[in-house]
């Protein structure tokens, strides 16, 4: 009875390691893909690291705000609509819960009634610029899958820059500008994301789509348009995916380009709609950030 049990282990111990042979530890938090191969005129299966699938990265991220004392709420102050400046009923109180608006609250949950949103002191200091960074940090290298995306509530801003950084914020570069005025703002020509080419594909651009004062109904993001750069390699609607695949395991500046350890947003100029500054209503100016999507 022992023998037949010292038998039966060792069978499973055998089983297990032809089963294990190629599946590394070291692979860690890797997905685990394996595929059938012939080996020494029999079946056999080769197992492999895959790249985890795409996810929604700012569930793992931390923000932080420059100067950190520019959300709204403390002390608490009284806001007016930037397309009626006698409409002034939007209160911003710190120590209020329901009239709070933090940092993390543009990355809850979309969809709740009524919208949660950060938001920033007013434009009190007129004319001395008005101005934010909110930096995304990740502690880690991910790379880019889809557009990222940010919801305003408020008008968006008339100067906005989008920069990157893959020494975990030792060093930044910049990603895109955004401008209503895009050589008034930055000396830039402005230029949109189609008029690129497969050669021109890594181009930092200006870009004036996305800097209209007013919030209407589908204007409210403001986007880095990242499929638009893929379907420069991989087609019109991304039929094509090996061959951005295979660049972008052959060239390291085009992966370093979709790759970051951390994102920073800054705000340069808020939305005054398209008009003079109201130095008799201030309150009208200010930055509020309902949803920031990453995808990676």
């Amino acid at each position: 009875m022992y023998l037949l049990l010292v038998f039966v282990l060792q069978a499973l111990w055998v089983s297990w390691c032809h089963a294990t042979q190629h599946y590394p530890a070291s692979w860690g938090h890797y997905d685990v893909c394996k595929s059938q191969v012939y080996a020494e005129d029999r079946l056999a299966w080769h197992y492999m690291a895959c790249q985890p699938e795409a996810t929604d990265m700012t569930k793992y991220l931390s923000v932080s705000l420059d100067p950190p004392n520019i959300t709204c709420g403390d002390p608490p102050e009284m806001y007016c609509a930037l397309e009626n400046p006698y409409m002034c009923n939007n209160e911003c109180d710190a120590d209020t819960e329901e009239l709070a608006h933090p940092p993390e609250l543009m990355f809850d949950s979309e969809g709740r009634n009524p919208t949660t949103f950060w938001q920033s002191t007013s434009w009190k200091k007129y004319p001395k610029p008005l101005q934010v960074n909110i930096t995304l940090s990740w502690n880690k290298t991910i790379e880019l899958t889809d557009d990222i995306v940010l919801t305003f509530e408020s008008g968006r801003p008339e100067q906005l820059v989008l920069e990157k950084s893959l020494d975990y914020g030792r060093t930044w570069q910049p990603y895109q500008f955004y401008a209503s005025d895009c050589l008034d703002a930055f000396t830039m020509e402005p230029k949109a994301v189609h008029q690129l080419t497969p050669s021109t594909m890594l181009e930092i651009i200006c870009t004036e789509a996305y800097s209209t004062g007013y919030v209407w109904k589908y204007d409210k993001t403001v986007r880095f348009e990242i499929k638009d750069r893929f379907a420069l390699l991989a087609g019109p609607r991304l039929h094509n995916m090996a061959s951005l695949y295979g660049q972008l395991d052959t060239t390291k500046n085009l992966r370093d380009f979709f790759t970051l350890t951390d994102l920073r947003i800054r705000l340069l100029r808020p939305a005054t709609g398209a008009t003079m500054v109201d130095e008799n209503n201030l309150s009208r100016y200010f930055y509020a950030i309902s949803d920031i999507k990453v995808q990676g």
